[in-house]
């Protein structure tokens, strides 16, 4: 597959649709939650999975970077965890008596932040500038992460002993946050009679690249959305914001990520306008994480009624 040479479109969307079938092989009975993934992929967002242990969220890092042809590199968050373990650090060099900077694992296509929340908020806020502007400063020198670049962050809610929760600034870095859940029967029983997950992740093919999925995303953002759907949009961001049950509510860049993900989840349902039934299918997941309570409620339960109360004209 070329780099430099554009796909057709028909080509970009078969590979598209072939990419997500290879990951729903591996990661089975998802198919949602993987179509949300690449839905922020393709919208340019980061991602958090939330969930207990051993229901496929590295699994689904894996797969994703394997889909799209990204370095992937994985970092374990640990409470003794330094910023310069995930940035990289300046090094004196005595032969010519400058410092060189050796970059570390964050100069990649995904990296995986495994168990983000066991890192201190020192660790985790070194991830703000590089998820919210493709760089990092060290030493005052700016250095442009490579592009594409996304963080799929996992953490654990139930075990809080020694956790740090993502300070509300962190988690709105993250696009989406997903939960993955227990399998179905039928998918648990083909996860125990089938081949063994990190075999089958070994098998996964490139189906697009760096650039097939920026292709997919200037797409996304022609997709149309008109000025009714515009206005459903700021009806349920209004709606949050004067909510009696929600402290804070979505601010305009969430708003913008909605709109941004709507686009590309309308994009992977092949057509090329935005209906309110993409904002629905994605608003619960952008949203639930950045609504603050105001009398201690889920943000999932308060996204969802969001969509109860504001109605599409």
């Amino acid at each position: 597959m070329s780099a430099t040479t554009p796909l057709p479109e028909e080509t970009l969307h078969a590979r598209l649709e072939a990419a997500m079938a290879q990951v729903n092989r591996v990661l089975l009975g998802k198919p949602r939650q993987v179509k949300l993934a690449f839905a922020c992929l393709i919208a340019g967002g980061h991602l958090l999975l939330e969930d207990v242990p051993g229901v496929g969220k590295t699994t689904l890092a894996h797969a994703l970077a394997a889909s799209f042809a990204l370095d992937f590199q994985r970092v374990q968050f640990t409470s003794d965890l330094l910023p310069s373990d995930i940035i990289g650090v300046s090094v004196y060099e005595r032969e010519s008596g400058l410092f060189r900077f050796h970059p570390g694992p964050i100069f990649t296509g995904l990296l995986l932040a495994d168990e983000i929340n066991r890192a201190t908020p020192k660790t985790q806020s070194a991830l703000l500038e590089a998820m919210a502007e493709g760089q990092v400063t060290v030493d005052g020198q700016t250095h442009a992460l490579a592009q594409p670049f996304f963080v799929v962050a996992t953490q654990n809610p139930l075990d809080l002993n020694g956790t740090f929760p993502l300070p509300d600034s962190q988690l709105d870095r993250f696009m989406l946050r997903l939960s993955l859940d227990y399998p179905d029967p039928s998918a648990e029983r083909a996860l125990l009679t089938g081949s063994d997950r990190r075999e089958l992740l070994t098998r996964l093919e490139p189906q697009l690249d760096g650039a097939g999925l920026a292709a997919l995303h200037r797409q996304a953002q022609t997709v149309v959305a008109s000025p009714a759907l515009l206005d459903y949009l700021q009806a349920l961001l209004a709606a949050s914001r004067r909510h009696a049950e929600i402290r804070v509510g979505l601010s305009p860049r969430a708003g913008l990520a909605l709109l941004g993900v709507a686009r590309a989840w309308a994009l992977l349902s092949h057509r090329d306008h935005v209906l309110p039934e993409d904002v629905q299918a994605v608003f619960v997941p952008l949203a639930g994480h950045r609504l603050v309570s105001a009398r201690g409620a889920g943000g999932d339960a308060l996204a969802r009624a969001l969509l109860a109360e504001v109605a599409v004209d």
